[in-house]
């Protein structure tokens, strides 16, 4: 009985303590580089979503998702009646108030200042008559007031004349200006129901039916270049990391065995307060065969590389200062360049050393 114990013992003894032998490596001169975690999306250069202006009906659609397109090319034509009215409206009023169509109305003005005029110098010729009479104490001087009086009502009456006419004068102006700038108005508004590309590109999607009701809020396409630029949001913390030119390793889901390379071309200062990221934009120097806007993806911004340098995994570091030696004791240690997977040993431990992986 006892035999059989210490046989049941001996075979348990000996598989713990294998197991609690755990694997050793030591540091290895490696390439390191630290870098920036970005996500984003390909975008098309200069894409912009289609938006009509007026409200409408989709009477015609010229293009087809995929077609390349120049700028100025009809995509969509939008059918609204009451813009149509309203143009036609406009043409009328500006062609009737149209200053030289009204020019008769200011010689008229002109006739009657003409006529005040020559009324007045009657009136004053008169005036002057009967004055010289009554210095010969010849007449009355009811009479003479009254040449007087016919006088200055001339002078009034021309004034107001000429008032009026001035005040035709710059009224028939204003009426005929604002008519023309309702007409041009409205041919805008009319010729906003013919929506053209922005841009030489690519007609990416097309998001609407012919004979569907349109909306200024509804998005009739999605159009862009046929260059691709890389959207990539930032977090708040690496921002500062950033610089111009600085080289980007590109992942995308589409090509997941592939890795691509890229440029950092603009930083956008102002955070998004919402996500609390920035936004940076980068170009490919190495890109894909084939490429789609809003295709996703994740990049690495490489901040620092370093050649052949002593680095561990970075699995195998405490606390960023310390590491386990095969003995089970703490060496500190002093780290340089860091990223998920290695980190560079400045000093503490050489390449001789065995370390092991700690316990969780």
């Amino acid at each position: 009985m006892k035999n059989s114990i210490v046989l049941f013992l001996l075979p348990t003894i000996f598989f713990f303590s294998c197991n609690n032998k755990k694997e050793t490596i030591s540091p290895e001169i490696k390439n390191i580089t630290e870098s920036v975690y970005a996500s984003g999306i390909v975008l098309s250069q200069n894409q912009y979503e289609v938006f009509p202006k007026v409200n409408g009906i989709v009477g015609k659609i010229f293009v087809e998702e995929g077609e390349s397109i120049k700028k100025g090319d009809p995509i969509f034509k939008i059918e609204n009646p009451n813009s149509k009215l309203s143009s036609e409206n406009a043409r009328l009023t500006a062609a009737a108030n149209d200053y030289s169509t009204n020019i008769e109305k200011l010689k008229d003005a002109r006739n009657d200042i003409e006529l005040a005029y020559k009324k007045m110098q009657n009136d004053s010729l008169l005036f002057t008559r009967q004055k010289k009479l009554w210095d010969q104490k010849i007449g009355s001087l009811i009479e003479l007031e009254q040449k007087e009086l016919n006088f200055q009502q001339s002078k009034v009456v021309l004034k107001q004349a000429e008032v009026t006419y001035g005040d035709l004068k710059r009224q028939l102006k204003l009426t005929s200006d604002q008519s023309k700038n309702n007409l041009k108005i409205a041919k805008s508004i009319e010729d906003d129901l013919m929506i053209r590309s922005a841009v030489d590109g690519v007609v990416y999607k097309i998001n609407i039916e012919q004979g569907e009701m349109a909306g200024t809020n509804s998005s009739l396409a999605v159009i862009g270049e046929d260059n691709f630029i890389l959207e990539l949001n930032i977090d708040e913390f690496d921002i500062v990391k950033l610089r111009k030119n600085q080289k980007v390793i590109v992942r995308l889901d589409s090509y997941k065995s592939q890795v691509f390379e890229a440029i950092i071309t603009a930083i956008y200062p102002m955070m998004n307060e919402r996500t609390r990221t920035f936004k940076a934009e980068a170009v490919f120097t190495k890109k894909p065969e084939m490429l789609y806007p809003n295709l996703t993806l994740e990049a690495n911004i490489i901040i620092t590389e370093k050649q052949q340098v002593l680095t561990i995994p970075t699995s195998y570091l405490m606390n960023d200062s310390t590491v386990m030696l095969e003995d089970r004791t703490l060496q500190k240690v002093k780290i340089g360049l860091k990223d998920y997977n290695l980190t560079e040993i400045v000093e503490g431990i050489s390449s001789e050393s065995k370390i092991i992986l700690p316990e969780k």
